[in-house]
């Protein structure tokens, strides 16, 4: 997940946990029906961990945004019982509006998609590192 103070952007491994695919973003105008959807994702898709982008400071520290998602976290224990993980999600962002600008996406329309893959990268990125692991081991 890419948690904004709009947005949230979901994204989902396949079955293998080898690639992400962006599932949707979530406005989050009401705190209710966010996680109502969130409730519907999980009851569907029944991750057994969700990675959360984790905003780090380019020098490495955690600001206030850092603070907003650890918060956002606790709030999703309540809909949620199995692990969550935060990642560095450093760049993802304005990775994400890059490959959008790339692939002729609009300016109106980025806003709509970049949570989204955010979301992707962060979880892809996640993916890759376990995966990696695995390799080495």
């Amino acid at each position: 997940m890419d948690v904004g103070d709009k947005r949230v952007g979901v994204a989902v491994s396949d079955a293998m946990g080898w690639t992400a695919q962006g599932l949707q973003t979530l406005e989050k105008s009401s705190k209710e029906k966010l996680f109502s959807n969130l409730s519907s994702i999980l009851k569907q898709y029944n991750p057994e961990k969700i990675v959360i982008g984790l905003p780090v400071n380019m020098n490495g520290t955690l600001g206030p945004q850092a603070d907003k998602v650890r918060q956002f976290a606790k709030e999703l224990k309540s809909i949620y019982s199995g692990e969550i993980v935060y990642w560095d999600e450093r760049l993802t962002t304005l990775s994400a509006h890059r490959l959008m600008i790339e692939a002729g996406v609009r300016r109106d329309r980025r806003k709509l998609k970049a949570d989204k893959i955010a979301a992707v990268l962060i979880l892809q990125s996640y993916l890759d590192y376990l995966n990696n692991k695995k390799k080495e081991g």
